[in-house]
């Protein structure tokens, strides 16, 4: 499902018009980002949590020339799916 399509499942579930779900849609992730851009989790009960891991810094390959190359650490964002959400996918 792609987020044009999800805007339309949520405009036609609320009766509402896709301008509006679009809104309320890109609001619901840029807060999810803003909260995870400064290191909170965010925890939707039933849903999941997104948080934020941390990747230590690393050595790796270049596949093409075989030469050793330092990967620096990073933060990645990650999500693990509640209860609820869990029990209505299986």
């Amino acid at each position: 499902m792609t987020k044009d399509e999800l805007v339309t499942a949520i405009s036609k579930k609320l009766g509402g018009s896709k301008a509006d779900a679009d809104r309320a849609l890109s609001a619901v992730f840029d807060t999810i980002a803003g909260n995870l851009k400064k290191g909170q989790e965010v925890s939707i009960p039933g849903f999941g949590k997104f948080s934020v891991g941390k990747r230590a810094a690393r050595t790796g390959r270049n596949p093409r020339t075989g030469a050793t190359i330092k990967i620096a650490a990073s933060k990645t964002p990650k999500f693990k799916a509640g209860k609820s959400l869990k029990e209505a996918v299986n």
